[in-house]
């Protein structure tokens, strides 16, 4: 059998694409954190309007075809999953609840069937009901459909018991799809190839919410998605435009294990710019930064320097990571000595300081970020005080036959100013040893599907370092560590991988873990995974993320969700007084 990357192992909790378990804070007096093990103004009050703006777009506003952290988070207005996570702060809140679904997944003896019933009662914005097959077909349209559906993660491709499907808009007969049963409206029967323990993270991922097919529309779904939750779409919207939700009257808030209809009417803003976003947030005008990163530098230092700002800031440590990635595809970086003098070269001091400080992230020395199971300090690369290491860096460019440096480019997300300032603070270091670098900036929309995340695009616009967030879809060392080591994942659009590292060792480590029921043998496999990885030398971790979020007084039911690192979008209410 083919081998196919079973990206999962038995976990602890899940996050999403960004998707991580909080562990905690450790800000000093840099923010209150009220809303980080708490929630700030608790209300069941209904009304106004919430606004949110976003300093580009996401990458698809369809469920299916996302993979960015703060969209697993908006969509849950408009669309429920079969498993979500229960509404609370801090270690509560990364408990599994069933939303669609009745109960949890039932498993099989053998560990190869896992079993979901629907809730009765659940409906479409339309009234129709909500069934199994439709549940089957989301699910078949996003993973198995990739050349049109390609934005979001396989993990049921790669998992479930089925090699040879085509996808939905190739075969329409669904029936076809056998890894999937539904023997009725409201039973849905997944069969894997192996055993694994912990599919009920899977069914959280918004891939699960359910799509009719005849509404299925490609690429374009997006524009019309049908809710299956609170709120809808305000008529048909256009990428870019304002995205406005409105109730859904069919919405059966005795169905929901949450509570997340509080506002009238939700509106998203795209294409914001992102300092001025910030600007409209301390000034009340907004409510809602939608990309989920925290204030920018300038607004950082506004907020740390007045008390009643810090009052109403939090700042949260993530399991989102933070790096350069060097692609061994693009010269001169397919020699490993050149690789390694950009990670002797950097300054991470340097790197730390444009992205924001110590309160936006710690210096990073390993892909494995210290929340995550299995993390070991290591530091493979380690510079005096983390500043780079000059004889080092001059050895590996002899070493590498370009002893007075060569010419490279930086990709970046245009739209994240930290992200740029840390490729220019990179760029300032490398000058210093010859290595000249060309800075190439792409929107966070297209960054990952189409420009960094496109193998073919690199290799043309010879894009050798790029600058990458990541965290784990949820809370293990196989949940972080597998989109972006296992050969087997890398793809020709929508790639994580974009280093392209492909080691049959990893890659085989991955499986081993997979497979294990052994918790502690899976975290010392992590571990060697990490080892293994930044031996390639084609990453250079440089800040394990934190962010600093602010809340404006207008905003009620606060607190930051432990799985998406961000204040948790369906329980914002709006103060009506």
């Amino acid at each position: 059998m083919k081998r196919r990357y079973l990206k999962l192992t038995a976990l602890g909790v899940a996050a999403s694409l960004g998707l991580c378990a909080c562990g905690g804070t450790d800000s000093g007096d840099a923010a209150q954190n009220e809303a980080v093990d708490g929630i700030v103004r608790p209300t069941d009050e209904q009304g106004g309007t919430l606004t949110f703006a976003h300093s580009n777009e996401f990458d698809s506003m369809d469920p299916g075809n996302t993979y960015y952290a703060a969209n697993w988070n908006f969509s849950r207005f408009y669309a429920r999953r079969l498993v979500t996570y229960a509404q609370q702060p801090g270690e509560a809140g990364q408990e599994l609840v069933p939303d669609l679904a009745t109960d949890l997944g039932e498993v099989s003896d053998d560990g190869l069937t896992w079993t979901y019933t629907l809730k009765e009662g659940v409906k479409y914005q339309d009234g129709s009901p909500i069934v199994a097959e439709h549940i089957k077909y989301a699910i078949a349209r996003s993973n198995f459909a990739t050349d049109v559906i390609n934005k979001g993660p396989t993990y049921f491709a790669d998992l479930l018991d089925e090699d040879d499907y085509a996808g939905p808009y190739q075969d329409s007969d669904l029936d076809n799809f056998e890894a999937i049963e539904t023997p009725d409206e409201r039973t849905i029967v997944f069969h894997l190839k192996e055993p694994f323990g912990e599919f009920d993270y899977l069914a959280t991922m918004p891939q699960t919410a359910p799509v009719p097919p005849d509404a299925d529309t490609g690429t374009q779904y997006q524009t019309e998605v049908v809710s299956s939750g609170p709120y809808q779409f305000d008529g048909q919207w256009q990428p870019g435009s304002t995205l406005t939700l409105v109730r859904n009257e069919h919405y059966d808030p005795e169905t929901d294990p949450l509570v997340r209809n509080l506002p009238d009417e939700i509106q998203l803003s795209f294409k914001q710019n992102a300092d001025d976003i910030d600007n409209r947030l301390l000034s009340g005008d907004l409510l809602v930064g939608a990309a989920g990163v925290g204030v920018q530098t300038a607004a950082r230092g506004r907020i740390l320097r007045d008390d009643n700002l810090k009052a109403r800031s939090d700042n949260p440590k993530t399991a989102f990571l933070f790096y350069f990635a060097i692609n061994p595809n693009v010269a001169p970086f397919d020699n490993k000595a050149c690789r390694e003098a950009v990670l002797y070269g950097a300054d991470k001091t340097q790197l730390q300081t444009a992205f924001g400080g110590p309160t936006a992230g710690d210096i990073a020395t390993s892909l494995l970020p210290p929340v995550v199971p299995g993390y070991e300090e290591i530091d493979p690369y380690g510079t005096p005080n983390h500043e780079g290491d000059p004889d080092k860096t001059r050895a590996k460019l002899a070493e590498c036959g370009h002893e007075d440096g060569f010419a490279a480019n930086i990709a970046y997300r245009s739209d994240r100013p930290a992200g740029q300032k840390a490729a220019e603070a990179l760029q300032a270091s490398l000058s210093e040893y010859g290595i000249t670098t060309d800075l190439k900036g792409y929107p966070s929309g297209t960054y990952t599907n189409e420009q960094a995340g496109s193998p073919e695009f690199v290799r043309q616009e010879e894009l050798g370092i790029m600058i990458y967030g990541w965290g784990p879809d949820w809370n293990s060392g196989y949940g972080f560590l597998s989109q972006i080591v296992d050969g087997d994942a890398i793809k020709p659009a929508g790639n994580s991988n974009i280093s392209e590292l492909d080691n049959p060792e990893i890659n085989k480590l991955l499986d081993e873990a997979a497979q294990s029921q052994d918790k502690q043998r899976r975290e010392e496999i992590y571990a060697r995974i990490d080892e293994l990885a930044m031996d390639s030398a084609t990453f250079l971790p440089f800040a394990n993320r934190k962010v600093l979020l602010y809340r404006p007084e207008e905003l009620t039911n606060v607190f930051v969700n432990p799985n998406y690192h961000m204040y948790d979008y369906v329980s914002l209410g709006v103060a009506q007084n």
